[in-house]
């Protein structure tokens, strides 16, 4: 196994995800925006190629790599009635970059949930097979994250979409559900379990991403914390998963000092400090667990 995290979350510069990841005695970051030197902030896969050669150059100085790239890709900001051209795009920029830097997986969505009951399922799943497929043409791994998208929408989505693109593997969050509309109940819909949708879809899963929080009625919005003191079933699902085997990655993304998609969050402490406070609570949890089914510490 190992670890590795939104370092974004910490700040935008690759001089600060570097810090942040050696901090923790880690070497892996999953890429999202960042900010190399004085070129623009942007995705992985949207950046200059000169910032993205200065980054693979940085990378390598600081012994440090990136291990996914969490990707825009049929993201909640991309509507499946808009045409496909954005996300292709996308798809050719990263394929070339990861092959670069050695990475092997990228997160990829199922476009964003539509007002209404009509999805548009057929073209959905024309379009992420079509991903999936360029993907792994190209020796490359697409996982599909249960977030503001049609796989997100509960287990029952995820696992047709599963049916209707072969090969397609899964990056859970473990705290996506506390906020999600579990759309297979009838109006009003109830919030999500994450066990329960974990539970459903632990046969594809080969990554991990660590969220936690709860929903709070009174205000109607997802209350983030840190590892475990959430509804997030974190330590349930950790176990679970090192019972059956599981060797791969877990994925910090706190959401504590800033939301990706919310511009107004923001926390009293500094995002560094909240990052690698962050961190260093999942590694006591995962080593308990660990401890207790008699497996040996991560270092």
């Amino acid at each position: 196994m190992y670890m590795t995290g939104f370092a974004d979350e910490a700040g935008a510069s690759l001089d600060i995800q570097t810090r942040v990841t050696k901090e923790l005695g880690w070497h892996d970051i999953e890429s999202r925006n960042v900010q190399v030197d004085d070129f623009p902030v942007g995705w992985i896969h949207d950046i200059s190629d000169a910032a993205f050669d200065r980054l693979a150059g940085k990378l390598e100085a600081a012994g440090v790599r990136i291990n996914c790239f969490g990707s825009a890709i049929g993201n909640w900001s991309q509507k499946i009635d808009e045409p496909f051209d954005r996300s292709l795009a996308e798809v050719r920029r990263s394929i070339p970059r990861m092959q670069k830097l050695g990475t092997r997986l990228v997160r990829i969505m199922s476009f964003a949930v539509r007002d209404g009951e009509d999805q548009m399922e057929a073209e959905r799943f024309k379009r992420v097979r079509e991903i999936q497929r360029m993907f792994a043409d190209a020796g490359l791994t697409a996982l599909h994250e249960n977030c503001m998208n049609y796989g997100g929408m509960g287990w029952q989505f995820t696992l047709k979409l599963l049916e209707n693109v072969p090969g397609l593997k899964l990056v859970y969050d473990t705290g996506n559900p506390v906020a999600s509309a579990d759309r297979s109940k009838p109006k009003p819909y109830p919030k999500q379990s994450s066990w329960e949708f974990y539970e459903h879809v632990r046969e594809h899963v080969a990554y991990i991403h660590i969220k936690d929080g709860i929903w709070d009625k009174t205000a109607n919005k997802a209350i983030f914390t840190y590892p475990g003191e959430g509804h997030g079933d974190i330590p349930k699902i950790i176990k679970d998963l090192f019972s059956r085997g599981y060797d791969g990655g877990f994925s910090i993304e706190p959401h504590l000092g800033t939301v990706f998609h919310d511009p107004n969050s923001q926390h009293s402490l500094d995002a560094t400090e909240i990052y690698v406070a962050y961190g260093r609570r999942m590694m006591k949890i995962i080593n308990n667990i660990r401890t207790e089914l008699r497996l040996p510490p991560y270092r």
